[in-house]
């Protein structure tokens, strides 16, 4: 599918469905060479200074961009659309799609490299921390503060805050997210909640629980292996993604951090009395009421029992989960709901975030028209077509959200009210830390280990001392 044009041959269904299931985000994809810190600082100027004179779609007419994406539904939702935006500026826009498993690899290749062969490319938020620093992707910033360059229409505001600050940092060891510069557009997201079998638990009674204790045991409650069904599907592979969904956002509602802060260096918390309490908590649940395979445990195999109706819960994507309801999707399909999943003991509903996001290489030569483009592709206009689809779920607008999407998600219960009861406090609950993917996976690997056998405290102890130690060098 390499160097094909938007506006291709249209996908199979069969592909289609396949397609829907990319939604849960970079499941295992490491980034190999970042982590092994190859490649040198980049200098390039900022290009926002150089657009002057009145705002113009068309300031760019007769340019090309060159593009670089992963097969996925935000992708496929936008494809029909891409010659609108050529009948709008006069800019050509050429289409490298590249298969997830292989996406961050190669565009980590070409980022190392100091080549400006895309200009702009789908990038997650995590992937900021590792890009940002070696100054490989441009800031943002100055190119929304141009009036020169950026329409009066465009309101960044009307983007949920929690994704604006999602992808904004300074790179300095302790310092939140939402400072520095802003280093890519959120277009699509997603929030970790519990998808679970409405039809099931209604046909038996069965209340939705409120705090954790009560939710493992209703989980525990549900399994019944000879009956091949099982109470909560998460991640549980060695990879940093078995960390971002279910875990992070119940970890942080209990209480727990990732990192303090001293004043001088981060301090790994995964030791703290709340986290070992916590994954205790966590594994246990998995003994009892996960997948027996729970160890090799990616989203699609939690999402498809779900569909399957081998899982009567999962706490993953909600976007994820989200196709899985549409007629003909899965054996499940209608009989889906979806609620936050159990509240902190002081009540909060705290959920970690993963957003696709439109990224520019900061050796781009073709800055305006790259900028052109993702101002259009994160704009309200072709997000609300995008959005009528049917196959794009959770838009990064409120608008958007407040309008089109409650009326494509109107029929799927509890999608919506789940959304606006987390949407206050949903962002990337992770510290900010450029060595977060080695971290995070190493916090992957003490998983499977406590879940192995290994004492939890211990075992945690180890993996906060070995971890302060990496993110401080």
């Amino acid at each position: 599918m390499s160097g094909e044009r938007f506006g291709g041959p249209q996908m199979s269904r069969r592909n289609m469905l396949r397609a829907l299931g990319l939604a849960g985000v970079a499941a295992a994809s490491v980034p190999v060479l970042g982590a092994c810190g190859i490649g040198g600082r980049t200098d390039a100027p900022n290009g926002a200074s150089a657009v002057t004179g009145g705002f113009d779609w068309r300031k760019a007419s007769g340019s090309t961009i060159n593009i670089l994406q992963t097969p996925h539904p935000y992708q496929q939702s936008y494809q029909p659309l891409l010659h609108e935006f050529t009948e709008l500026t006069g800019i050509n826009v050429n289409v490298d799609l590249v298969p997830e498993a292989d996406y961050f690899t190669k565009l980590n290749t070409e980022l190392a490299g100091g080549t400006g062969k895309h200009d702009a490319f789908m990038l997650g938020a995590y992937f900021i921390w590792q890009y940002g620093p070696p100054g490989w992707i441009e800031d943002l910033g100055p190119w929304l503060q141009n009036s020169s360059a950026t329409s009066a229409e465009y309101d960044f505001d009307d983007i949920f805050e929690g994704l604006r600050t999602s992808t904004r940092w300074d790179f300095e060891t302790g310092s939140p997210l939402g400072t520095g510069g802003q280093w890519a557009i959120p277009w699509g997201f997603e929030n970790n909640v519990v998808a679970y079998n409405k039809a099931y638990f209604d046909k038996r009674g069965i209340r939705l629980p409120d705090r954790f204790d009560d939710f493992v045991q209703l989980a525990i409650d549900l399994t019944d292996r000879s009956a091949n069904r099982y109470g909560i599907a998460t991640r549980g592979s060695k990879s940093w993604a078995t960390i971002h969904p279910g875990f992070m956002t119940q970890y942080t509602r209990e209480g727990a951090v990732d990192y303090s802060f001293n004043g001088s260096e981060l301090v790994a918390e995964m030791d703290s009395d709340k986290a070992v309490a916590f994954t205790e908590k966590w594994i246990e649940m998995q003994h009892k009421a996960g997948p027996t395979s729970w160890t090799t445990y990616d989203y699609p195999n939690a999402t498809g029992d779900l569909g399957d109706g081998t899982a009567m819960m999962v706490y993953d994507a909600d976007s994820a989960t989200y196709p899985k309801n549409k007629p003909g999707a899965s054996a499940q399909a209608g009989n889906l709901g979806w609620y936050p999943g159990p509240a902190g003991p002081d009540g909060n509903h705290k959920t970690n975030l993963w957003t696709w996001s439109w990224a520019m290489n900061a050796n781009s030569a073709n800055k305006l028209p790259a900028w052109l483009f993702m101002q259009w592709a994160t704009g309200k206009d072709s997000m609300n077509k995008a959005v009528e689809g049917g196959i794009y779920a959770d838009p990064v607008r409120k608008s958007v959200f407040d309008t089109t999407f409650k009326k494509v998600a109107a029929d799927q219960p509890g999608y919506l009210e789940t959304f606006e009861t987390v949407i206050g406090s949903s962002k990337i609950q992770f510290t900010p830390q450029k060595k977060f993917f080695d971290t995070t996976k190493d916090w992957a690997v003490a998983l499977q280990d406590i879940y192995g056998g290994d004492d939890a405290s211990s075992r945690l102890r180890s993996l906060a001392k070995t971890n302060t130690s990496k993110v401080n060098l």
